[in-house]
């Protein structure tokens, strides 16, 4: 039993001690990004619940959470019905609200969408009206507007402008949802790796029982061992482990085992002072591509960054910067900024993506995210290749997943 374990794994024991339920928690979530720490605060506000959130590594969003561009998306890309059209448009207003709200540090900088070609401006064209029959604002400028609000950056063919996306600083937003959450009564363990995960009971009394091995620390305590917790609902918000996750629990069910992808994409750091961008730039999409594109992005003191690439990798735990990408990233940003000063332009950090699809079948609007309860497993909440847009998608996940759970 979990009042049986180690105290020194858990932030805050005590409420643990009062709960009279069947299991030893409520709710499980497994994954400390900004995915699961939205959840797991979601959940924590049900009254009369208990919440616990594991996280592998010795602090909140170490991945993809805090390897990526910090975008808030408008949700441009996307087929009308996906998870990531709804989730991305509900969560990009969900996440400025509640930015406002709690002083989250975010600005609303707006994006172009360039195009150099004719081909690249008929690409622009679908994606306008793809906007419009979604309702998200999208309006184009004259090369004349263009180059007064933006004079370094190149548009031969066209710019879109997409106004509803921005930037947010993902440490801050990530740290008030994760303050929030245990000012909720949840508790949290770090460095608690998630070794298996089994059902308990049956039907309507179903649970699980999580193992994990606790060789963290927690509030300064010292390190442990394996242990286990029991748990009415589970949700696996893992990130870049979720299929191990997954398939753990689904292991009886050869049919149902899924295979991960991984897609690293390298950062480049720019240190001239020019040229001066303010804006949000990305190149045209480009159909089953597995990301954006080498885009320029912003962070919250106005510093350019550049990325990320593409690169598929069998591993995700090389996030190594590769210097050979520079030569293509120079070739890729100089399409649209010119003025580039190459010697400035250097390898800063990687981030990857969780794919569901290996290279070639898809680009990121064709696989779409997966939610579910999965069938047979009541209370097992699955939340699979959470890649771009999950960062703007979180918030409104969170409400997805309750939704499932309690209607």
């Amino acid at each position: 039993m979990f009042l049986r374990a180690p105290r020194r794994f858990f932030a805050s024991t005590a409420a643990v001690e009062r709960r009279p339920f069947r299991n030893d928690f409520t709710h499980c979530v497994i994954g400390g990004g900004v995915v699961g720490l939205a959840v797991a605060r979601q959940l924590s506000k049900r009254p009369g619940t208990s919440t616990l959130l594991l996280e592998r590594h010795q602090a909140i969003g170490t991945e993809t959470s805090s390897r990526n561009s910090e975008v808030i998306h408008a949700g441009l890309y996307y087929p009308p019905n996906s998870h990531k059209t709804t989730l991305c448009k509900a969560g990009n207003a969900l996440l400025y609200a509640l930015c406002e709200k709690h002083h989250i540090p975010y600005r609303r900088t707006g994006k172009w969408i360039l195009a150099q070609d004719p081909d690249q401006l008929e690409s622009l064209e679908r994606l306008h009206a793809h906007a419009c029959a979604l309702s998200i604002p999208t309006k184009w400028l004259t090369s004349q507007q263009a180059r007064s609000r933006e004079p370094a950056v190149r548009a031969e063919a066209g710019v879109l402008e997409s106004p509803l996306t921005g930037i947010v600083d993902s440490h801050a937003l990530m740290t008030f949802l994760h303050g929030d959450f245990e000012s909720a009564g949840g508790d949290f363990a770090k460095g608690a790796r998630v070794v298996d995960v089994q059902t308990i009971g049956h039907g309507g009394d179903m649970g699980y029982r999580v193992t994990v091995d606790g060789d963290g620390q927690v509030g300064g305590g010292g390190g442990g061992g394996e242990f286990s917790i029991s748990t009415d609902v589970l949700v696996n918000a893992a990130g870049l482990s979720a299929i191990d996750i997954s398939n753990m629990l689904l292991r009886s069910h050869p049919e149902r085992l899924l295979q991960a992808y991984f897609c690293k994409g390298t950062y480049f750091s720019y240190s001239a002072s020019t040229p001066k961008v303010g804006t949000l730039l990305y190149p045209a999409p480009i159909k089953g591509f597995g990301g954006l594109g080498t885009h320029l992005t912003l962070d919250m003191a106005g510093r350019v960054r550049f990325g990320p690439d593409v690169e598929w990798v069998p591993d995700p735990n090389n996030l190594v910067p590769n210097k050979s990408r520079m030569a293509a990233a120079i070739v890729a940003i100089k399409t649209y900024l010119p003025g580039l000063q190459e010697a400035a332009l250097a390898p800063d950090y990687c981030g990857i993506r969780p794919k569901l699809a290996p290279e070639g079948i898809g680009g990121v609007g064709q696989v779409d995210f997966v939610i579910r309860e999965e069938e047979g497993y009541s209370g097992f909440v699955n939340l699979l290749g959470i890649e771009s847009p999950g960062l703007t998608s979180s918030l409104a996940i969170a409400e997805m997943v309750d939704g499932i759970l309690y209607g």
